[in-house]
């Protein structure tokens, strides 16, 4: 049997060890989403991703015996990466190798909603997961709010006593209009249930939100409904996952035939401005940890950092249009970051060389940038 590797994991968790329990997604109809299309959803096998977890184990008992003598460790290593690779194993051996060096502190679970499993059966694997690596600190798992709503409070704990420690909920949105427009499989209600179900547990929560999906109809609504949601949640991570219609997925047919109504880089900001100002009463922090997101400095945690937050969202609204699409491409070409970095000349000249070689105006620019962002996804 092979050692597996889904294709996807947040940004949170590039140092994990990802361990494949389940393959693509059962519910596979978001029409933003195009990673699973075409591909069927099955659970693997306990005696498949026990095998994997150890030959995980097998490759970081050898690391740690070669950290032990240092003047062999080179040749080691080479001998060892050599027999991975005559044992079809080379994939898992870089995979134990950079969790090794990142310190082993955490696992991600996949792939899109693995907690569907049968519970027992997941707990057995946390629990044989532990017993392989007793210093992991943190488990975490991608999961639906419609399969959460389903799983009882006494399972959801039985999983936190096992050790699983953090789970992320693909909200999107939390406005029905929008919701049922792109085939999520779930209602406001529902995310609200799922989510203060979690919360009653030892499993951290985290949501997430993306601005543009409601296309111009239903940005406001979007933004209103879904920090109304998150209010009566209070998860520990509220995550920001601005909107890339991929050219593959449904949301972009829709587009095509006029049906979704595509926003851009400034509307989206207004969009998330809507929504962070009508979060009240929650002590969540809210994460711009993608490359996607036009403005990193959108992190914080309510209420504290709230109104520093509007405040970094206000600056780039109030820029001159032509100073917005100079931000734009310096944040999309990987020039630009932050607000400071509108101040440096250098940064300027050589996003504006950019703008010059490549013909950007106000007229193309959300082509242009839709185009960059597509690098990324």
């Amino acid at each position: 049997m092979a050692f597996e590797v889904g294709p996807i994991r947040p940004p949170s968790e590039a140092a994990s060890l990802l361990v494949r329990i389940t393959r693509n997604c059962p519910w596979n109809k978001c029409r933003f989403c195009s990673l699973y299309k075409g591909k069927e959803f099955s659970v693997r096998t306990q005696e498949e991703i026990f095998q994997d977890i150890d030959t995980i184990r097998r490759f970081v008992e050898a690391f740690q015996e070669e950290n032990k003598d240092p003047s062999t460790e080179r040749s080691r290593l080479n001998a060892l990466k050599q027999e991975a690779v005559a044992k079809n194993e080379e994939q898992a051996y870089h995979m134990a190798r950079n969790w090794y060096v990142s310190g082993m502190k955490s696992v991600f679970i996949q792939d899109a909603n693995s907690l569907v499993m049968k519970t027992s059966d997941l707990i057995d694997i946390l629990n044989y997961l532990r017993d392989s690596f007793p210093r992991i600190e943190r488990v975490t798992s991608y999961a639906r709010s419609h399969t959460i709503a389903r799983i009882s409070d006494e399972d959801l704990q039985s999983m936190a006593v096992a050790g699983l420690n953090r789970i992320h909920i693909g909200m999107e949105t939390a406005c029905d209009d929008v919701l049922e427009m792109i085939d999520k499989g779930v209602d406001k209600a529902t995310h609200i249930r799922a989510g203060q179900k979690v919360k009653k547990t030892d499993i951290e929560l985290s949501e997430y939100y993306m601005p543009g999906l409601g296309g111009m109809e239903f940005a406001q609504k979007s933004a209103w409904e879904t920090a109304d949601a998150l209010n009566q949640i209070n998860p520990d991570y509220i995550r920001i996952r601005t909107l890339v219609v991929h050219p593959h997925s449904k949301l972009f047919e829709d587009y095509q035939a006029c049906i979704f109504t595509r926003t851009n880089d400034v509307a989206m900001v207004q969009e998330l401005m809507w929504m962070v100002e009508r979060l009240e009463g929650i002590t969540s922090t809210l994460k711009s940890d993608h490359i996607i997101n036009l403005l990193p400095e959108v992190e914080g945690t309510f209420p504290r950092d709230k109104e520093r937050m509007l405040a970094v969202m206000q600056w780039f609204l109030d820029l001159p249009q032509e100073e917005q699409l100079l931000f734009r491409i310096g944040r999309r070409s990987g020039v630009m970051n932050l607000r400071e970095d509108m101040m440096d000349e250098k940064r300027i000249r050589r996003v504006q060389k950019t703008i010059r070689d490549n013909k950007i105006t106000l007229e193309n620019v959300d082509q242009f940038t839709d185009a960059m962002i597509q690098r990324y996804i």
